[in-house]
């Protein structure tokens, strides 16, 4: 995929691409979603090699590109990533994680939209996602994209929070 500029307004020198996810970024990719979440929201390793091994599932992955220094070229710091599932004429975003020192500079819509393009390639009309009561920061992120709230599931995560179901139309409806 090609390189994807950020937005300026937050940090104007960070360049990133989005690529697609190799097996040899799974370790980093677990380590990232320890970090973003607390530990009854974040994946164990197994769950989220089952979520990425699924049928219709894909991932994509936000890089600063390798750099070169002295001798050779240093291997490209992963910034986020996105993974996501289709079936039938839904998609689902399953996760979206980007490390802290690199958020609010367009890496996490930049991985949304390649996704969301990449779901209404595969003939998607809406997108769901999940995310907890109590995440006001990914709420106003996805309203930002077009989401919208669905519905609210008790005890969604771990039987203790509440997730909010969040939906995307990616297709008009005809008139």
């Amino acid at each position: 995929m090609p390189l994807v500029e950020p937005s300026s307004r937050y940090n104007g020198r960070v360049t990133f691409r989005i690529r697609a996810y190799q097996k040899t970024d799974f370790d980093t990719l677990w380590r990232i979603d320890q970090t973003c979440f607390e530990p009854k929201l974040a994946y164990s390793r197994f769950e989220l090699a089952v979520y990425m091994r699924r049928l219709g599932s894909f991932a994509l992955v936000a890089d600063a590109g390798p750099s070169k220094q002295g001798n050779g070229a240093k291997p490209a710091q992963v910034l986020g990533f996105i993974v996501a599932e289709y079936r039938r004429k839904t998609g689902h975003i399953i996760t979206i994680d980007v490390v802290q020192e690199a958020r609010r500079i367009g890496i996490g819509s930049a991985l949304l939209q390649a996704a969301e393009d990449h779901l209404q390639k595969t003939a998607v009309q809406a997108v769901e996602l999940e995310t907890p009561v109590n995440n006001e920061a990914a709420i106003r992120f996805y309203k930002s994209a077009g989401y919208f709230v669905e519905k609210t599931v008790s005890g969604y995560y771990s039987g203790q929070l509440d997730a909010l179901i969040m939906r995307k139309e990616l297709v008009e409806a005809p008139v």
